[in-house]
């Protein structure tokens, strides 16, 4: 035992500042025992010093939390560097509890032994209240709720949300947003502008892939949450299915006009969109560019992993286009292995450079079935500047510069 165990805290000043401090304060032997207490810890617990002084500190500690006792305090000496500090209830004399945030710091003498502990407490009773409340309308909330980090990774989700996704809670804390909704409704222009504090709320609705492979729209809503320096730090989120018949009209009118493996834009949409582009072309000036892009590989893939494997090729061509473009762009499936894409450059020369940049988002590396296989492909190129060129002739044109490219590059 040490001969400091049965020491007194003495000293005027060191007493003087305790006792005044608005703070609560106590001071513990190495036992653990009471040596101190100032005005502020009684008023806190209801009782008096005498009350208080000599009692093991574990007394008044509630029985389902950690207490502080000579075990706690020989691990504060010999890992003298760790800051230690615990929120648990303490029980006053009436017999309420009281929820305090206590910070330790061992007092040593002028030779550096261990004398004293002192505790200094915050009363956070109301924050935990507040706190728990907060959990439980988020826990039992009737519509999806999550909070969503600065990266758009689901940090915190609830049973209602994943009951509507068909996902576990674990499994939901490993995934991004974007890895439930599809390449052409991502909503990452409105989360940037949220994360970039530009927006402090916003409103979409977006079609999420379920679990088990189908397609669910939801209304999200989503607030930004400031931290100290009044930057976002996360983002509070609620997540309503949108009614059933409105969600199967909304389906089958974007089936009407998507690819339903990527969610991408298929020949009828694209057609439509290539007539108007052309029809204003002549007023707006410039150059319509067509790249049509043939994936490489596509049938062995599927011969040697399965079709499953071959339509995760599809699907990561897809988002690569999507990170390529340029808003305003149209991004389209043709079928099997084509895709599309329409833009509008200043001259062909830029057309060129944009096609240049395409392929080599298209050139990348994919796992499929546990195996790490190369997305490439083939980028044709035609363009028009208003000379009343139609949308069948671009497409052919772009389609014969795609099969000299694939020629050149078999040489």
């Amino acid at each position: 035992m040490s001969e400091h165990d049965s020491a007194t805290p003495d000293g005027l000043a060191w007493r003087t500042v305790l006792h005044q401090a608005a703070g609560p304060v106590s001071v513990l032997d190495l036992r653990g025992r009471i040596a101190y207490v100032n005005p502020a810890l009684c008023d806190l617990l209801a009782c008096g010093p005498d009350d208080l002084l000599g009692r093991a500190a574990q007394e008044l500690t509630h029985p389902d939390d950690p207490a502080v006792d000579a075990a706690f305090i020989q691990d504060m000496i010999t890992n003298p560097d760790h800051k230690r500090s615990a929120a648990k209830r303490a029980v006053r004399s009436d017999g309420a509890a009281v929820w305090l945030l206590s910070n330790y710091a061992l007092i040593r003498d002028a030779n550096g032994e261990p004398l004293f502990v002192l505790t200094q407490h915050q009363d956070i009773t109301e924050r935990h209240e507040v706190e728990l409340r907060w959990r439980q309308t988020f826990a039992n909330a009737p519509i999806g709720m999550a909070l969503v980090d600065l990266t758009g990774r689901w940090t915190e989700v609830n049973d209602n949300l994943c009951e509507m996704v068909g996902y576990t809670r674990a499994e939901m804390l490993t995934k991004r947003f974007t890895d439930l909704t599809y390449p052409d409704q991502s909503g990452m222009d409105l989360f940037n502008e949220l994360v970039s504090g530009r927006q402090d709320t916003a409103s979409i609705e977006k079609r999420f892939r379920h679990k088990a492979g189908h397609p669910i729209w939801i209304l999200v809503r989503a607030s930004v949450v400031r931290g100290a320096d009044a930057e976002p730090a996360y983002l509070v989120a609620q997540y309503e299915a949108i009614g059933e018949r409105e969600s199967r009209d909304r389906h089958l009118a974007h089936m009407a006009l998507h690819d339903p493996l990527t969610g991408l834009a298929n020949r009828a949409l694209l057609m439509d969109r290539l007539h108007q582009e052309l029809a204003v072309l002549p007023r707006r000036g410039g150059v319509l560019a067509v790249l049509l892009a043939d994936v490489n590989g596509l049938k062995p893939i599927n011969d040697s992993y399965g079709h499953a494997a071959g339509d995760q090729l599809l699907i990561t061509a897809a988002d690569e286009l999507l990170k390529a473009v340029r808003p305003g762009d149209t991004v389209a499936r043709l079928g099997g292995d084509e895709f599309v894409v329409l833009t509008r450059t200043s001259s062909r020369h830029e057309a060129e450079g944009f096609r240049d940049v395409v392929a080599q988002r298209l050139e990348t590396t994919v796992v499929l079935a546990g195996h790490e296989t190369r997305l490439s492909a083939s980028v044709g190129l035609a363009t028009a500047d208003g000379t009343g060129m139609t949308s069948s002739e671009l497409l052919h044109r772009a389609d014969l510069d795609m099969y000299a490219h694939k020629a050149e590059s078999r040489r």
